[in-house]
This record gives C-alpha cells, sequence and structure tokens, in this order.
C-alpha cells in the first residue's frame, strides 16, 4: 500500500453536510448512527390514504426546510433542491469558506429522480386549475440540473455546474466527477454530492408496483434490512450529501482542515438490464478494484466498505459476492438499514459517512433484526452488527454505489 497521507495532486475533502432522515447535519447523523436509531416510520401524508397504497412507510427528512430556508428560496426550489442547498452551506462552512476564484469553482450535485414533486406540482395545478395558473418558476423548479444550479449560483461557481445523474449512483458519481475535475485541472475546488426528495404518491406506487420496496408497515423500525435472510425491498427517504473536494496543494496553501483524502474512484456499467443487476457482480467488482488500484492500495488494505446494500434480494446478494471477493477483510456497514434509501442522494451521504467512519475509526451498525442471510455470511462476508464496530487501525475506506440501468461507482478515502 501506498503511504495513505495527501501527496501533491491528490483530492482531498475539507468538508461536509447533509440532511437527511436521521439528522439535520453531520453531528446529528452521526450521533443518531451511534445509537442505533432507524429513521424509518409511518408516512403522515394524506395521500397515503387518499390512493389505498400499500406501502405506508418511508423516512422523512429530520427536518423541515422551511424552518431554515427563507420564503422566497422554498416557493422557488423544489424540495431537492432544498436538501443540496442546505447540505451544501453546512459543508461549504466547514471547510472555510474557502477563498476561491470563481473560475476555479465548480458544482457536481446530482439527483437521481430529479425534483419530482415540482413536476407533479405542475402537473396537478394544469388538471386542476388550467395553464394559466402553472407558475412561471416550474420549469426552473423542476429541471434535473436543479439542485446544482442552486448550489452553483449561490456559491458563484463559474468553473462549471454539473448534474451526472444516474439514477441511485448519482450522488456517488457526481462526487467521481467532481474528482476528476480537480485532477484535469478544471477546478480548485469542487461542490459535490447527491440529493433526492422523492415521497410522493407516484413514486411509491411505481416503486411498489416494481416490488422494490418493502411493504412491513406494521413494524417500520425494521423495514428496511440489508443483508437479511427475509429482506423485502428498500425503504424511500430524501436528503442530500455534500462534500467539498479540494485540490491538496489548494487546500493546505489556505490552511484548510483536511478531512480525508479522496484517493480512488471508478465508475463502470453493466449493460445488462434496466433494473436488474447483472448477476454475476463483475463491473461493480471491476468498479470497486479500479479504485483502490488508482488509490494505490493492495488487497486486504481496505478496511471498511459502506455498501449500497438496499434491502432487495437481487442487488443485495449480488454486491455481497462482489465484497466478499474482492475485499474479504474489510468490515461492512449497511447504512440503509436506518435511513432508507436517498436515491440520488444516497451516495452523497454514504460517502459523508465513509469519511466519519475514517475520522472516528468506527464502523456504523447495520440494524439486523433477523441476522445475516446464511447465504451471505457463507460468501465470507463481514457485515458489522448493531452496536457498530471499533476500527482503531482503519486507514482506507469505501463506499459503494449502483443504480438502474447498470450504474457502478466506488470511491475510496483514505486517512489525510
Amino acid at each position: 500500500m501506498l503511504p495513505a497521507a495527501a501527496r501533491p495532486g491528490e483530492v482531498v475533502v475539507t468538508g461536509l453536510g447533509t440532511v437527511n432522515p436521521l439528522g439535520a447535519d453531520v453531528d446529528s447523523t452521526w450521533n443518531a448512527l451511534r445509537a442505533g436509531t432507524c429513521a424509518v416510520r409511518p408516512l403522515e401524508h394524506d395521500w397515503v390514504e387518499d390512493y389505498g397504497l400499500p406501502v405506508r412507510i418511508g423516512a422523512p427528512l429530520a427536518v423541515d426546510p422551511s424552518d431554515l430556508l427563507p420564503a422566497r428560496q422554498m416557493r422557488r426550489l423544489d424540495r431537492a433542491s432544498q436538501c443540496a442547498l442546505l447540505a451544501a452551506r453546512q459543508a461549504w462552512e466547514q471547510a472555510g469558506s474557502p477563498q476561491v476564484a470563481p473560475q476555479r469553482l465548480a458544482v457536481s450535485v446530482s439527483p437521481g429522480m430529479g425534483p419530482v414533486l415540482s413536476v407533479m406540482e405542475a402537473w396537478d395545478t394544469l388538471r386542476e386549475r388550467g395553464p394559466r395558473r402553472v407558475l412561471p418558476t416550474a420549469v426552473p423548479a423542476l429541471m434535473p440540473n436543479a439542485p446544482a444550479a442552486a448550489v452553483g449560483i449561490e456559491l458563484g461557481a463559474r468553473a462549471g455546474i454539473h448534474s451526472p445523474v444516474s439514477a441511485c449512483a448519482s450522488g456517488a458519481e457526481a462526487i467521481a466527477y467532481g474528482a476528476d475535475l480537480i485532477a484535469l485541472g478544471r477546478a480548485d475546488v469542487v461542490v459535490a454530492g447527491g440529493t433526492d426528495a422523492a415521497l410522493h404518491p407516484m413514486t411509491v406506487a411505481a416503486f411498489g408496483a416494481m416490488r422494490a420496496l418493502s411493504t412491513r408497515n406494521e413494524d417500520p423500525a425494521t423495514a428496511s434490512r440489508p443483508f437479511a435472510p427475509d429482506r423485502d425491498g428498500f425503504v424511500l427517504g430524501e436528503g442530500a450529501g455534500i462534500l467539498v473536494l479540494e485540490r491538496h496543494e489548494h487546500a493546505t496553501a489556505r490552511g484548510a482542515r483536511i478531512l480525508a483524502v479522496l484517493a480512488g474512484s471508478a465508475v463502470t456499467a453493466d449493460a445488462y438490464d434496466v433494473a436488474r443487476p447483472e448477476p454475476s457482480g463483475a463491473e461493480q467488482e471491476r468498479a470497486l478494484l479500479q479504485a483502490m488500484e488508482r488509490a494505490g492500495l493492495g488487497a486486504g488494505a481496505l478496511g471498511h466498505v459502506n455498501a449500497h446494500a438496499t434491502s432487495t434480494p437481487a442487488g443485495d446478494v449480488v454486491e455481497a459476492g462482489v465484497l466478499a471477493r474482492s475485499v474479504p477483510e474489510a468490515a461492512v456497514s449497511a447504512t440503509k438499514s436506518a435511513t432508507g434509501h436517498l436515491l440520488g442522494g444516497a451516495g452523497g451521504l454514504e460517502a459523508v459517512l465513509t469519511v466519519m467512519a475514517l475520522r472516528e475509526r468506527w464502523a456504523p451498525p447495520t440494524l439486523l433484526p433477523a441476522g445475516v442471510d446464511p447465504e451471505l455470511t457463507e460468501l465470507g462476508l463481514d457485515v458489522v452488527g448493531p452496536q457498530g464496530r471499533s476500527l482503531p487501525a482503519l486507514e482506507a475506506a469505501a463506499s459503494t454505489s449502483f443504480g438502474f440501468g447498470g450504474h457502478n461507482v466506488a470511491l475510496v478515502f483514505t486517512q489525510a
């Protein structure tokens, strides 16, 4: 293994931010994870009963954006954009509000579903009240690039504002793309991550029709159970996770506190099916191995993985095989058991949690109400239990993200 300390030309992390079902910021989220809290609960929206939805649970935000944003931004921004903006502000503040030329500052923030609530709201207005009542702000609110634009406009990012959308891998791919922007010399600082807020009757009904969602309505706190023998689908959540990425020389020149090194990233594709993962997991594995290679890490050097692990029958078993083959000594956490699945926001949040795991040298818990599937245990998968796990020698950790369409992303972080 090459030295884990930041080297010239490397991309470092100097800020973290999140709003999600567990917490309104990084500290509250991390404390909730340490306490073994699960954010899944019965949905209180009227539409659950109005439409007779078979799925009545979810993981809503732990904070109301209207308590933190002015009325004007609440009116103009979709909820996914609101989440991204709140998380970006936190990350930017922790990074010390870097003094960087606008032409050297970029944004790479992606949703997976896009601003669904604004699309449906505009459609409802058209049907119920006619075209004259559709707001002129509807299109800027519902564009897939709207969350990135909201962040980029606020920060004055003129090196580029990007939204590489790849379903549930979007947040992670946006981070990988942000690292590429720095490596290519196009930016010194990139605000990168993912967001989504798609708790709507249409999305719940559609995912339910795919049998992708858990139907454990009577026991919400145990519904999201990655790697369990009786897993039956994911729980839909909402929120954002954002990192401030920075060229190492730029960060050290301004005396920034380096939280971690984004030492390697890789993006591959299954090119197999629009929804199902390719059964062998070959391209998922290639993404992880490429990211490790780019990080200069040999076999056995990766001590922790925050797995994509959505709690679906097919997805978990494919990923478990990949991790057992490629990083058998890594302690594997599945934090969606606590947060639900944030779709495009998942990769961003889980990257934040991976950096925190490195800093605290502690692997977050996987809530395991039914234990680990014996089939996965036989593969050699080392799943972190409900108490979490101290990892005093942790030097390198990874986050994996996969999306419908066969998108695969791996991010490898090392100690600063």
